[in-house]
């Protein structure tokens, strides 16, 4: 299991409290997490990846172990820590401006 944390608009839209928990099928990578996060929560397709090209949205950051992966290919493992569930996986809304 695999461990997510969703900012707050997301956590509203897919109607959940807290992180939520995902099953990965195979290597535990950023594709296979939000492949299978979206799997399981159809109403968040297309708000975190754009729908054809499945490229990060602008805006959407992805964090694990005190590192930023939004820039990591898709098919990099994830951190041992996040693969054990010891760690969460991060989904972040930055914001521009200041």
């Amino acid at each position: 299991m695999i461990r997510v944390v969703l900012p707050g608009h997301l956590r509203a839209l897919a109607r959940v409290g807290g992180e939520v928990e995902v099953t990965v099928e195979g290597a535990p990578t950023q594709r296979a997490v939000l492949d299978a996060l979206e799997a399981t929560y159809p109403v968040l397709r297309g708000t975190i990846r754009d729908h054809v090209t499945l490229k990060r949205r602008p805006f959407v950051r992805f964090f694990a172990c005190r590192q930023d992966l939004s820039h990591e290919p898709p098919d990099a493992p994830l951190p041992a820590d996040v693969a054990s569930g010891a760690e969460p996986y991060m989904v972040i809304g930055a914001m521009a401006g200041g």
